[in-house]
């Protein structure tokens, strides 16, 4: 059974994209766009108060008209995280990213931000664990004489 810390060891890219929360929107936007990610962390003086995501702009965003240039991103982003550790399984972060519906999660240990988990990385993590059960069950069926 896989564990958060195994998800962040196999990760290429460990960066951790955050902004001030006095920001605009548009700088988050920009952030997202150019390191091709879906979401950004809030920081207030070096501290994580929050997270901006592409939901969060549509939502609160675009649907209430805002001027995304003279929005602050604090304004708009999700003070209530979601956060795991590193000794976290994989079937918990699916788990609580199903029931409270995100696609992101902080990784926090001793209140120090680790880093951040996407939806893809546990999906990857899943789908790699079970293709190594299924080939696993081949070669003992195989192995044992049950081949049909």
């Amino acid at each position: 059974m896989a564990i958060v810390k195994d998800l962040i060891e196999a990760k290429k890219d460990g960066s951790n994209y955050s902004i001030e929360g006095t920001e605009s929107v548009l700088k988050a936007i920009g952030v997202m766009a150019s390191a091709n990610i879906s979401a950004v962390l809030i920081t207030e003086e070096g501290k994580i108060v929050g997270i901006f995501t592409e939901r969060d702009y549509i939502r609160k965003g675009e649907l209430q008209g805002i001027c995304a240039d003279k929005t602050q991103v604090k304004d708009l982003m999700t003070k209530e995280m979601i956060t795991v550790t590193t000794d976290t399984s994989v079937e918990q972060c699916t788990a609580l990213m199903m029931k409270h519906n995100i696609r992101h999660l902080p990784i926090v240990d001793e209140n120090q931000l680790v880093g951040v988990l996407s939806m893809r990385d546990v999906i990857k993590t899943v789908l790699a664990d079970r293709e190594s059960t299924i080939i696993g069950l081949e070669n003992y069926i195989l192995g044992s004489g049950f081949a049909t």
